[in-house]
């Protein structure tokens, strides 16, 4: 399909931002409740959504807005975990902290009163918001796991040099929200030397980490990096490209994809290598329509071949064929860990990434002591968890101890099946949600738990990952198992991901209402206990046995489910 000359409307806002700058710091100084339109997507640059209760009666409602952090690798010192802490108390509409799946902050329910104030706070403790969302490179990801090898450590470097040479050099965030002077400009010295006037076409997501683990889920980003070590040195960094999970419910145009083997550069070309990529989709992505202005469009309209031409031809360092480096695993670092200097780091799960105290579990207050007592550096997870570093023995003790007396669950408490769930915001903040999700997937955890657990199954690990919409935040079509929300208590679920994050899932059953999810799973369940291969998991089973190659009807609304999903022409 050809595409259309015409700018989208964000491109206009974009192009009349003055750099990001907008009307925002006017806006700000009025009396007015939000910001309109075009600066609505302006603020997204600075890390900041305008959302409203949805919870709420319609003429209840007020604005308020979501705050996203930008901490490449998701690294937090402890000063800056309990300035986050004292934040989330002071300006969040329920006390909490919320960790993302790309290993950032949220703060949900900020006043427009609170946004400067919020804001330059965490500068104080040198936590920005810059690029945390926007057209731009986002926070980039890398492997949690804090070894004092020379190799994880030069991982985690990579992930800040990457982050800084792609940050935008616009003055707008220094000006509005730091109170800070106008830079005054050279006759010609341009403000965005590499991203211009209008950025890029869509979000741009980066993410590094090594051959032995996959928590980033690297085959999702836009450009993945694989740090390929030899010795106590990085030899080089695979680089793909093309992946992507957002889509729209009914347009075949738009899926989820993989990203593709692209080329290998020497690990000190790793962010000139990322330069390059983003480069291309500045340079050739879509402006005009957003649904296909993801880079992986690009990748699919042009091919690998092309792509890897054009990479090449722009690349000033050198290039080589991918390294293979063998299949990887999904690691989440729960619980107790060597950090290889004689000290330990323990993870902690969190539930759907919220840090919130509820009655029976503590969680927040207990993350907070920890820190407090123990003064150890923290790491937000990929998978919404959070990691304490440079431990002793005697530290894990009191970790674990601590986490019992907030009842907070530890590793040796979760099924396998929870320790792997993961769930977006949703309702009753984010404005693209369509069902729950965050709020909803506890308790379909349950119900899932335990019909596992009639069949034998309740040690069995794989991965449940819910959204409420199809955009793909809690990255769905990775999992083993998932759900993506259609319209209030109706999904759609996927099935065939799996832990190592290198297979994209099929759709399974349609429109299916949330009290009959259970019934609409069990077909597929009582034939993985009763015929699976060896210690075959969820997803591997599904390929094998229920792709769409051998069942030949899809479940399609959970009102018609009778049974009506075939297995080589034989009912289930």
């Amino acid at each position: 399909m050809a595409r259309s000359n015409k700018p989208s409307k964000v491109e206009t806002a974009k192009q009349n931002s003055n750099h990001l700058r907008g009307t925002i710091a006017e806006v700000l100084a009025s009396d007015a409740e939000k910001f309109e339109h075009d600066d609505v997507q302006v603020l997204k640059f600075h890390g900041i959504y305008q959302q409203e209760n949805r919870d709420l009666p319609k003429e209840d409602k007020v604005t308020s807005f979501m705050i996203r952090t930008r901490l490449p690798g998701g690294r937090l010192t402890p000063d800056q975990y309990v300035q986050m802490d004292n934040l989330a108390t002071k300006f969040t509409y329920n006390d909490s902290l919320r960790v993302t799946t790309r290993q950032a902050f949220q703060f949900h329910g900020v006043a427009k009163g609170d946004l400067k104030p919020l804001i330059a706070a965490m500068n104080e403790s040198l936590v920005s918001t810059i690029a945390a969302c926007g057209d731009v490179e986002r926070n980039v990801m890398a492997s949690p796991a804090p070894r004092t090898t020379p190799v994880h450590q030069r991982v985690q470097e990579l992930a800040d040099q990457i982050s800084r040479e792609l940050a935008p050099a616009s003055g707008a965030y220094y000006e509005i929200w730091l109170d800070g002077e106008k830079a005054e400009r050279k006759e010609n010295e341009v403000e965005e030397p590499f991203y211009g006037d209008v950025y890029l076409p869509r979000k741009f997501k980066v993410g590094i980490t090594l051959p032995e683990d996959n928590s980033i889920d690297v085959f999702t980003q836009d450009c993945g990096l694989i740090a390929v070590p030899e010795g106590d040195t990085i030899k080089a960094v695979n680089v793909l490209v093309g992946g992507g999970l957002g889509m729209t419910h009914r347009k075949a145009d738009t899926f989820a994809r993989l990203g593709s083997q692209l080329v290998s550069v020497p690990a000190e070309h790793a962010a000139d290598a990322v330069k390059v990529v983003a480069s291309i989709f500045r340079d050739h992505g879509n402006r005009s329509d957003r649904r296909h202005a993801r880079l992986k469009y690009l990748v699919e309209e042009w091919g690998v071949e092309k792509f890897r031409a054009e990479f090449i031809e722009r690349a000033d360092f050198p290039v080589s064929d991918p390294i293979d480096v063998g299949e990887m695993e999904l690691h989440d670092y729960l619980g107790k860990h060597e950090q290889g200097d004689g000290k330990f780091f323990y993870g902690v799960w969190i539930e759907n990434g919220r840090i919130i105290d509820r009655e029976n579990r503590r969680l927040k207050t207990a993350l907070r002591t920890i820190v407090d007592r123990l003064q150890c550096p923290s790491i937000l997870t990929p998978n919404q968890s959070v990691i304490f570093a440079d431990l002793t023995d005697e530290d894990v003790t009191t970790i674990e101890a601590l986490l019992a007396e907030h009842g907070v669950l530890t590793t040796d408490q979760l099924t396998g099946v929870r320790r792997y769930s993961m769930a977006c915001p949703s309702l009753p903040t984010c404005g693209l949600g369509l069902a729950e999700s965050e709020r909803y997937l506890p308790d379909l955890m349950d119900e899932l738990e335990a019909e596992l657990a009639k069949l034998g199954l309740q040690d069995e690990a794989f991965t449940v990952r819910m959204t409420g919409c199809p955009n793909g935040c809690a990255r769905p079509y990775t999992a083993d198992l998932a759900f993506v929300g259609r319209k209030p208590g109706v999904y759609d679920i996927y099935l065939g991901g799996r832990l190592g994050g290198d297979r994209v899932a099929e759709l399974y059953a349609e429109l299916v209402n949330e009290k009959d999810i259970i019934a609409t799973l069990r077909p597929v369940f009582n034939k993985w206990a009763s015929d699976r291969q060896g210690d075959e998991s969820l997803g591997d089973f599904y390929n094998r046995v229920f792709a769409k190659e051998k069942v030949r009807t899809l479940v399609t609304g959970s009102k018609e489910y009778q049974g009506r999903v075939t297995l080589e022409g034989q009912a289930i």
